[in-house]
């Protein structure tokens, strides 16, 4: 919805920085214990593809930058086989899958986990029910 002289619409998150404390740490989890796909490596900084986003893994160039990242919410299909391969693999998590809410087509879980750098991240499932 754009016409002229409008401003551009934003179409989708093309980038989300994470920041770590190890790089090569943290590049290890998340494309070991995650699975991620590792783009490639610049120095300080690492870059998966996560679906149409890509993760920038970021060591702080300065103390107003050392904090922990925003919540990211990774989609599964299936949360509780995800859940256990992570788990197995040594995952910390804070929590097990647990209904978040009923809708109308499907229902929301969610499991929130550590990774390596201290960072609080979830997976997060639409279940729907069984046809009738």
């Amino acid at each position: 919805m754009s016409s002229a002289g409008a401003i551009p619409a934003i179409t989708h998150i093309g980038q989300i920085a994470i920041n770590v404390h190890d790089v090569d740490r943290a590049i290890d989890f998340y494309q070991h214990k995650l699975g991620l796909p590792m783009l490639f490596r610049a120095g300080n900084l690492a870059f998966f593809q996560c679906g149409h986003t890509r993760l920038m893994l970021d060591k702080a160039e300065s103390p107003e930058f050392d904090h922990p990242s925003s919540l990211l919410y990774f989609f599964t299909g299936d949360l509780k086989s995800l859940y256990a391969q992570m788990k197995s693999a040594g995952v910390e998590f804070i929590d097990a899958p647990h209904l978040i809410a009923r809708m109308p087509d499907h229902d929301l879980w969610m499991t929130c986990f550590k990774d390596t750098e201290g960072n609080t991240l979830a997976l997060m499932s639409e279940v729907r029910p069984p046809a009738k």
